[in-house]
């Protein structure tokens, strides 16, 4: 990724919902885009249980909140970054009031050494049925230190 402002799509990730890359660099910046907890080559989300017409029956956001940072980190790690390297996260929940508590444990655990900046904001809805989905900036090159969670 050499380029100014080169497009960047992952082959593990899940694939875009639309005509857009995971991520896109821009001099020493990796821009993710929203990054949710689908997994590659399936329409499969980890803990989402649908009725027949598509709607949520129930979810586990726990489940959705370990793909989600699997998911980035496979984007990451393929443009050349790391999670170490990751300085801003915004979170979209779909229900701040029954999944934040959880969340935010889980997202310390993944976060406990590389503590970026970090807004959460509850919206109505997300393009698939998803809980959660991230939006991510990382800067590019060798992590100072790369922490598993």
């Amino acid at each position: 990724m050499a380029n100014k402002k080169e497009p960047f799509t992952s082959s593990k990730a899940p694939e875009p919902v639309g005509l857009y890359p995971h991520a896109r660099r821009v001099g020493n910046l990796l821009f993710l885009s929203g990054v949710g907890p689908r997994e590659r080559g399936t329409k499969q989300i980890p803990g989402m249980e649908l009725d027949e017409a598509g709607n949520i029956v129930a979810y586990d956001i726990a489940a959705q909140c370990h793909a989600v940072f699997r998911n980035v980190r496979y984007i990451l790690e393929e443009a050349g970054s790391g999670w170490a390297n990751l300085v801003d996260v915004t979170v979209f929940l779909t229900n701040m009031q029954a999944d934040f508590t959880i969340y935010n444990q889980i997202y310390a655990e993944y976060f406990k050494d590389n503590q970026p900046c970090r807004t959460t904001v509850e919206v109505n809805r997300l393009p698939t049925p998803i809980a959660i989905e991230l939006k991510c900036i990382a800067t590019i090159g060798a992590p100072e230190k790369e922490e598993a969670a």
